[in-house]
């Protein structure tokens, strides 16, 4: 194994439909038949996935050495400066020859991250954060409340409130 030694390419059957400025960064091939998962510049295509999962729009995800998790966010609501999110259920991955596969996972999803902060609220929690979104200017915003947390109108209200401190506490001052 020299130092030089190159991936071989994605081969073109199992190749996504990507983007006209998309390219592929990582992929792998996952164990149990003919799937991949491949990451690009503007996110990461799962098997039996119709469509990418843009890197702002994954919650979490690991790496356990041989097992790729994602927890891909779930629309529960838009409101007028951010969205409302939740965990989907968890993809996990065996991956036969990961690669770069993992470490790109992780830096772009990290690298989305532009503000993040965690606040007690209404005897739960609220995680309020801003996202990149590839090809896009500004930030997304976000918030996910803690599982077992009750939001009616007054914490709905106070979520909007925390949303616009961090809104001022991320955008540099004059």
């Amino acid at each position: 194994m020299g130092i030089f030694r190159r991936r071989p390419k994605l081969p073109a059957d199992r190749r996504p439909a990507l983007d006209r400025d998309e390219r592929v960064l990582a992929w792998s091939s996952v164990a149990n038949g003919d799937r991949v998962v491949v990451a690009t510049n503007y996110g990461l295509w799962l098997p039996d996935q119709e469509q990418r999962l843009g890197w702002h729009d994954i919650l979490k995800a690991v790496w356990s050495g041989r097992e790729l998790t994602v927890t891909p966010a779930e629309l529960v609501e838009e409101r007028d400066d951010y969205l409302v999110v939740a965990d989907r259920p968890a993809l996990t991955y065996l991956l036969v020859d990961p690669g770069d596969l993992p470490h790109e996972v992780r830096t772009r999803v990290t690298r989305s991250v532009a503000y993040t902060t965690h606040h007690r609220i209404g005897g739960g929690g609220v995680r309020v954060a801003a996202r990149r979104v590839s090809g896009v200017d500004g930030l997304s915003w976000t918030v996910r409340y803690d599982p077992g947390t009750t939001v009616d109108d007054a914490l709905a209200e106070e979520t909007g409130q925390l949303v616009s401190l961090a809104r001022s506490a991320a955008t540099p001052g004059d």
